[in-house]
């Protein structure tokens, strides 16, 4: 009976999750939707770059904020340089004519680079953005349309993922637009639980100093906002592109992501309690995707223990379901069966991340920083 429980009760969680609580707030959206109120907005904005060797896309990446629809004058762009020992402060420097501001720092991590900008910038709102996104022209204007509401403290932008090449990428992708349609509907009940880290826009009065090791800072500043009563909303008209990743790199984004999240459990606790306004939600979605893992780990230990023949049913299936996703890398591209085994190898690696990411509380956090590569060839 223990055994039958534990399975029949990991399963429901996991179902849950991944499909439950998406069509659970699918159907209450409408109900409880909170318009966010849009208007101009001509304040000054500081865009923060933190970046560490990155002269493959920083030139790239400055031409797209150059190129943005709003006043030259009221835009301040500052590239934090995080110990880079390749052209990046150079490419910088070549471009202070334009506006460009470089501020080159000791080797100290994200984190430390964000909070040593936020001290530097003098403008009204601050725009956070990585440096290998392209921004859509229109954007920024779009972001500050949301700013106007005085509830929102932080808007994010939609990441788009180009045109994928492989079934890695391409499921990659799907997984990311599962991800901005939940974030979606969460901003329109109420707010996302950060931001899209490779582009969003805070009012510069709520920005607070980022502890030296924090893996999300797009979580960690813009829940400071929530905590305090703001509005944290993602714009989908507001888009910023970024080139398809494989799988081996969103595992180590998704490591690194799921280690920040339990980072951010333990700096802002109350998420879990009834300070967080959202914490339904909360639990249902973030803290619930902790869980997955040993949800499925638990899932297939218990099943040993069921009585015959379901014990042989419930193994089988699952033995079956991991053997697909191992078999993926032998199943050739054009094979109809790829199909299926490629998106259930990318789910079984993002879970294996799960596991993964609990090498933050035995490992120094910086050692769970990777760069990712991407196809940049379209």
């Amino acid at each position: 009976m223990i055994a039958e429980v534990l399975v029949a009760g990991s399963f429901c969680f996991v179902v849950y999750v991944l499909f439950g609580y998406p069509l659970l707030l699918a159907l209450i959206v409408d109900k409880r939707e909170r318009p966010v109120r849009r208007g101009p907005v001509r304040g000054s904005v500081s865009f923060l770059i933190a970046v560490h060797n990155g002269e493959q896309f920083l030139e790239a990446k400055l031409r797209s904020i150059l190129a943005l629809d709003y006043p030259r004058e009221l835009m301040e762009i500052l590239v934090l340089s995080d110990g880079s020992v390749d052209r990046t402060d150079e490419i910088a420097r070549l471009m202070a004519p334009e506006g460009v501001r470089l501020i080159g720092l000791p080797r100290g991590g994200k984190s430390a680079a964000l909070t040593a900008g936020i001290r530097e910038a003098t403008g009204d709102f601050l725009v956070f953005t990585d440096v290998r996104q392209h921004l859509a022209p229109d954007s920024l204007a779009l972001l500050l349309e949301n700013i106007a509401d005085p509830a929102v403290g932080v808007a994010s932008g939609a990441l788009t993922i180009l045109d994928p090449v492989t079934h890695e990428e391409a499921d990659t992708g799907l997984y990311w637009r599962y991800e901005l349609w939940i974030r979606d509907r969460l901003s329109r009940i109420d707010s996302i639980f950060g931001a899209t880290g490779a582009y969003y826009v805070m009012r510069r009065e709520l920005a607070v100093p980022i502890p030296d090791g924090t893996l999300l800072d797009d979580m960690y500043l813009p829940l400071a906002a929530f905590l305090r009563g703001y509005r944290l909303v993602v714009d989908t008209r507001a888009r910023v592109f970024d080139h398809p990743t494989g799988l081996d790199a969103e595992f180590r984004r998704k490591v690194r992501t799921l280690a920040g999240n339990y980072q951010i459990l333990a700096a802002y606790p109350r998420m879990l309690g009834p300070a967080n306004r959202l914490w339904f939600h909360f639990w249902s979605y973030k803290f619930g995707r902790l869980l997955l893992p040993f949800a499925l780990i638990v899932m297939f230990a218990a099943s040993f223990a069921l009585p015959k023949p379901k014990a042989y049913a419930a193994v089988g299936m699952q033995v079956m379901f991991y053997g697909l996703a191992l078999a993926d890398r032998w199943v050739p591209p054009r094979f109809p069966l790829k199909r299926l085994t490629s998106p259930i190898r990318t789910f079984v690696t993002l879970m294996g991340a799960g596991i993964w990411a609990l090498s933050v509380f035995f490992v120094p956090s910086e050692t769970l920083w990777k760069q990712t590569s991407v196809n940049t060839k379209r």
